[in-house]
């Protein structure tokens, strides 16, 4: 099953100039089938009640799938672009957080900051928590506390993370993290491919067989260190090929079997 939200563009044009936090609160919930989304009550996790609403995927503009309190991402997860960044691989998970506050929809734009020269795609498999996990016990099932999987653009200043040492302000910028549109609640497959486009060539590809930490492991490491909302985003690192963006520039996440995630990019907002 894909999940989404989604605003119908009758109301996107209306919401046109209000935050991103503020059209998601806007947006509706629904079940994507094909070129159709059924409308759904409330969230995307929990009980979900058909309103007898349905939209032609043509009709609406998707959102964020969800507004989590916390995205934390994976480092390194991957032995190929441990090597390209000429860093060793990890011994154990290293995780860095980006904020709610560069989360864009797709299709929205990146936009490049002036005072970064390099800024890089990095396509990944997320996926949402859809239960609130408290500390689990270590021989816990997970399957209960994730909702799905997605795909983010976890956008990079890579010149300002070299420069820093460390990842919050080069992760961290307005519009660095777009995901979505759909939730698939299936879990991936090993041979899942996560792909990434620039101006329609291919730029990265990996598969979940690929990853150093597995979903399980990253779920637990996460969850040992700290409280996991519903919504909230865990993204599992990006596979060799990480490179460049320019303005003009239209950036695309593929993942089998979950979708798409597209957004072009533009040059710094006016001043």
């Amino acid at each position: 099953m894909k999940l989404c939200r989604f605003l119908p563009y009758d109301s996107a044009n209306k919401k046109s100039g209000t935050t991103q936090a503020e059209a998601y609160a806007a947006s509706h919930s629904g079940i994507l089938e094909g070129d159709r989304i059924r409308e759904v009550s409330g969230e995307i996790w929990g009980e979900r009640r058909l309103t007898g609403r349905e939209f032609r995927v043509s009709e609406v503009r998707f959102m964020p799938p969800t507004w989590p309190t916390k995205i934390i991402c994976m480092a390194r997860n991957y032995l190929d672009h441990a090597a390209e960044m000429n860093i060793e691989a990890p011994k154990q998970p290293v995780i860095f957080s980006k904020p709610p506050s560069a989360i864009i929809a797709p299709e929205d734009q990146i936009e490049m900051p002036r005072i970064s020269k390099r800024v890089d795609y990095e396509g990944e498999l997320a996926f949402i928590i859809g239960k609130r996990c408290v500390h689990p016990r270590p021989d816990a099932d997970m399957r209960p506390y994730i909702l799905g999987y997605t795909c983010l653009n976890d956008v990079t200043a890579r010149d300002l993370q070299r420069l820093d040492g460390q990842y919050v302000r080069g992760k961290g910028f307005d519009t660095f993290c777009p995901f979505g549109p759909a939730v698939e609640t299936e879990p991936p497959s090993p041979d899942t491919t996560i792909e990434t486009f620039v101006n329609g060539a291919k730029k990265q590809s990996g598969r979940v067989s690929e990853m150093v930490f597995g979903i399980e492991v990253i779920f637990r490491w996460v969850a040992e260190a700290m409280t996991l909302e519903p919504g909230d985003v865990i993204a599992t690192g990006t596979p060799a090929g990480v490179g460049p963006l320019a303005a003009g520039d239209v950036v695309e996440v593929r993942i089998s079997g979950i979708g798409t995630l597209r957004n072009p990019v533009v040059g710094p907002p006016p001043q």
